[in-house]
C-alpha cells in the first residue's frame, strides 16, 4: 500500500444529491429547513431538561446529551452542503475532508454509544430498582460519558489516521454529498484490502459492543415485562423505555443498511439516500419521538414556552 497522498490531490469534488440545476434552490431550503427544525428541537429537549429540577435524572442526563450530539452529527455534514449549493461550488478541501470524515464518525460512535448507556439505565431502572440510585450514580454517569467521548475520538482518529495512507491517483469526483468512508474508499487506487478488513473490525467492535449492551437490556426488560401480571403494568412499564426504542431502531436500521456491505457493492444512489435518513432525518425526528412520547418532557417544555424563555414555534 502506497504512503500518504502521493496523487497530489488538494481537493474533492461532492457531487451532492442532484446535479439538476433545477433542484438545487429546492433541495437548498428543504435542507436549510430540516436542519434548522433539528437543531431547535434538540435544543428545546436541552433547555427543558436543564430548567427543570425533576428531570434532573441519568435519564434525562443521557437524552441531553444525545440531544447535543445529535445537533453536532447533523452540523457536520449539512451546512457544508448547504454552502455548496448555496455558492455553487461543489468542492472540498483534502484536509477538510478528512476533518469532515473524523467529526462525522465520532458524533456517530458517541451516538452508538450514549445509546446503549441509556438502554442499560433502563434496564437497571426497571430490573433492578432497589439499586438504581448506587449503579446509576451521577459520577458514574458523567464518567460513562467522559469515557464515551475519548473512545470515540480515539476510534475515529484511527480510522482516519489509516485513510490519509491512501492514494487517490484518479478521479476525485465523490459521488455524495459529504466525505464518507464507502464512497472514499472507492476512489483510492491504492490496495485497500487489508485496511479495509482492519476498518471494518474497528468500526464493527465499537458498534457491535454497544449494540449487544442494548440487547442485553432490553431482552431482560422484555423478560419483566411479561412477568407483570397486568396489561396496565406492561404498558406502564413498556411506556418508560418505548422512545429510546424506536430511536434505537432508526438508528441502527439506517446504520446497518449503509455501512454492514463491502465497499465493492456499494451503491452511490442508494447510499445516499440511507445517508440522508441517517444523518438528517433520523437525528431530526429524535426530538419529536421524546417529546411526543414523554410526558415529562412534554410539560417541560410547555414550561418553558409559557415561560417565554424560548420562542413558540
Amino acid at each position: 500500500m502506497q504512503k500518504g497522498n502521493t496523487s497530489g490531490i488538494s481537493e474533492f469534488l461532492l457531487l451532492g444529491l442532484s446535479e439538476q440545476p433545477d433542484h438545487q434552490l429546492i433541495l437548498f431550503g428543504l435542507f436549510l429547513a430540516m436542519y434548522l427544525v433539528t437543531t431547535l428541537g434538540n435544543l428545546l429537549i436541552i433547555l427543558a431538561i436543564a430548567s427543570n429540577s425533576h428531570l434532573h435524572t441519568p435519564m434525562y442526563f443521557f437524552l441531553a446529551n444525545l440531544s447535543f450530539i445529535d445537533t453536532c452529527f447533523t452540523s457536520t455534514t449539512v451546512p457544508k452542503m448547504l454552502m455548496n449549493i448555496w455558492a455553487q461550488h461543489q468542492t472540498i478541501s483534502y484536509a477538510g475532508c478528512l476533518t469532515q470524515m473524523y467529526f462525522f464518525m465520532t458524533f456517530a460512535l458517541l451516538v452508538d454509544f450514549l445509546l446503549a448507556a441509556m438502554a442499560y439505565d433502563r434496564y437497571v431502572a426497571i430490573c433492578l430498582p432497589l439499586h438504581y440510585t448506587t449503579v446509576m450514580s451521577p459520577a458514574r454517569c458523567v464518567l460513562l460519558v467522559t469515557i464515551f467521548w475519548l473512545c470515540s475520538h480515539l476510534i475515529a482518529l484511527s480510522l482516519t489516521l489509516l485513510m490519509a495512507q491512501f492514494s487517490f491517483c484518479g478521479s476525485h469526483v465523490i459521488p455524495h454529498f459529504f466525505c464518507d468512508l464507502l464512497p472514499l474508499l472507492k476512489l483510492s487506487c491504492s490496495d485497500t484490502s487489508i485496511s479495509q478488513v482492519v476498518m471494518f473490525i474497528d468500526a464493527s467492535l465499537a458498534g457491535f459492543i454497544p449494540f449487544t449492551c442494548i440487547l442485553f437490556s432490553y431482552i431482560h426488560i422484555i423478560s419483566m415485562i411479561f412477568r407483570v401480571p397486568s396489561a396496565d403494568g406492561k404498558h406502564k412499564v413498556f411506556s418508560t423505555c418505548g422512545s429510546h426504542l424506536s430511536v434505537v431502531i432508526l438508528f441502527y436500521g439506517t446504520l446497518i443498511l449503509v455501512y454492514l456491505q463491502p465497499s465493492s457493492s456499494y451503491l452511490a444512489d442508494t447510499g445516499i439516500i440511507i445517508s440522508v435518513m441517517h444523518t438528517v432525518v433520523t437525528p431530526m425526528l429524535n426530538p419529536f419521538i421524546y417529546s411526543l412520547r414523554n410526558k415529562d418532557i412534554k410539560r417541560a417544555q410547555r414550561k418553558l414556552l409559557s415561560k417565554g424563555i424560548v420562542p413558540s414555534w
